[in-house]
């Protein structure tokens, strides 16, 4: 039966190689490999922004309370739209992944185009909303 463990060197040379984005075939091999190594970039990614939000509160702390409430405020709502973009960016990864495990890379290349497509007018239709409702007279200093 084989052991699940892994060495302190194993796991080092895997967050080394997961970190550095060196190519890695996926579809052969251990799956909780795979997972280990796609996952730490997403982790670390979420630290960063927790880093992030900590970094903004200690420097907004020095000016009032309300400003810190309102860095509470706006980290939420940017949490809610990291959730959002995370979600639909896994889907698209999924749809990718599926044509390249097909090896169709000429598909994989058209869904990826079409995604970006897809992003930039979801992102303008956004920008024509907020624009034409006067978001951003609010942000004016």
């Amino acid at each position: 039966m084989q052991s699940n463990k892994i060495s302190l060197k194993q796991f080092i040379q895997y967050f080394k190689i997961a970190v550095t984005g060196k190519d890695q075939e996926f579809t052969s091999g251990s799956i909780r490999k795979a997972v280990f190594m796609l996952s730490i970039p997403m982790i670390l990614e979420m630290l960063m922004e927790s880093i992030f939000a900590i970094v903004d509160i200690m420097y907004v702390s020095q000016v009032s309370v309300n400003a810190v409430a309102t860095i509470g405020l706006t980290e939420s709502v940017i949490t809610l739209v990291y959730a959002v973009a995370i979600g639909l960016s896994m889907a698209d990864t999924a749809v990718v992944a599926r044509r390249v495990g097909e090896t169709d890379i000429k598909g994989a290349s058209q869904v990826a185009v079409q995604v970006i497509f897809l992003r930039v007018f979801v992102a303008a239709i956004i920008a024509i909303i907020w624009f034409k409702r006067g978001y951003w007279k609010a942000i004016q200093v």
